[in-house]
């Protein structure tokens, strides 16, 4: 009985040392993905900042510009390219769009980010674009891969249209979290007008025709949840501004915007509850369980041992001073 025990308990034992790996090098590459139909928002603001008046085209001081930026899964174009990628996509449309103080219109930018499920990496298919515009994306853009490593990944910036290092910077605690930050700055560049100009009836070809041009720097930082590559925070140091031409009437150069844009309030302790109940469920796959297999699986292996040492030890001898029985009388 003790022997068919310890061949049961081996088999269990060999089966969860298996199952250990599987878990972390099989299972989790394939069952951890992005969402197809995830949708979120933020809110994002500039205290005291500058900003363009298009009726007077002089620079001015407001005291907040308000960024509110969404993403939203296109299910339906995610199949769609799937069919062709072989592989799980996801589509996201996303939407820039800033307010004065005065709640007018300031930026309207639209984006199509397609990228692979498990792995962030981008997918060329139909439709990527940035404020209409085709785009072909190299490297990340909003989200981190997960398990995020401590080096420089190609960041996506939507102004330029083109791809640079965003460099890892070191490891901090954010409100309870082990995040790693990250920093990219984006030097001065000349980049497209917007499809949607902050005055009406005006637009980009008009603009473009009196020879004023548009230039943009920003330093770009984030503070990334490396277990489900999720920023938890992020700041931009961002500027823009018109030169040349005769819209300025002479002048070299008008800034049209200069901020630090900062996250609302809300809006972080949003994200990182949200980033910390997604934490665990990424945890569960890749260290929870795998770990808690292979204790139990050296666990039944020992009782196996035990069990099996203790059918194979012979019985006791009799004690040495037991003599012969006496013999019996009537």
């Amino acid at each position: 009985m003790r022997r068919k025990a310890s061949l049961i308990l081996l088999a269990l034992a060999v089966f969860c040392t298996a199952l250990s790996p599987l878990l972390r090098w099989y299972a989790f590459p394939r069952l951890a993905k992005v969402p197809a139909n995830q949708y979120q928002d933020m809110v994002l603001e500039a205290k005291d900042a500058t900003l363009l008046n298009y009726t007077t085209l002089q620079a001015e001081k407001v005291p907040e510009i308000t960024i509110v930026q969404t993403l939203k899964g296109n299910v339906e174009a995610s199949e769609k390219i799937e069919k062709t990628a072989g592989k799980d996509v996801v589509v996201w449309d996303s939407l820039s769009y800033a307010v004065g103080p005065d709640g007018q219109m300031v930026a309207h930018i639209p984006e199509r980010y397609i990228f692979d499920a498990h792995t962030q990496d981008p997918v060329h298919a139909t439709g990527e674009m940035v404020d209409g515009d085709p785009v072909k994306r190299e490297g990340i853009e909003f989200k981190w891969p997960f398990l995020t490593e401590k080096r420089d990944y190609e960041y996506f910036d939507a102004q330029t249209r083109t791809s640079s290092p965003i460099h890892y910077e070191g490891t901090q605690n954010f409100r309870g979290l082990e995040v790693y930050y990250f920093e990219q700055t984006i030097p001065w560049t000349q980049v497209r007008f917007p499809k949607s100009m902050p005055v009406e009836g005006i637009t980009p070809e008009q603009v473009a025709k009196t020879g004023t041009t548009r230039w943009y720097t920003t330093v770009r930082k984030f503070w990334v949840e490396p277990t489900t590559g999720a920023p938890v925070y992020g700041e931009e140091i961002h500027k823009e501004e018109l030169r040349g031409g005769t819209l300025l009437g002479g002048r070299e150069k008008v800034t049209a915007f200069a901020g630090h844009v900062k996250m609302r309030e809300d809006y972080i302790e949003y994200t990182v509850d949200l980033v910390k109940s997604n934490r665990t469920l990424v945890l569960l796959m890749t260290s929870y369980l795998p770990w808690g297999f292979l204790g139990l699986g050296i666990l039944l292996l020992a009782l196996s041992l035990w069990l099996e040492y203790r059918a194979r030890r012979p019985a006791d001898p009799l004690p040495a001073d037991v003599g012969d029985p006496e013999p019996v009388t009537a």
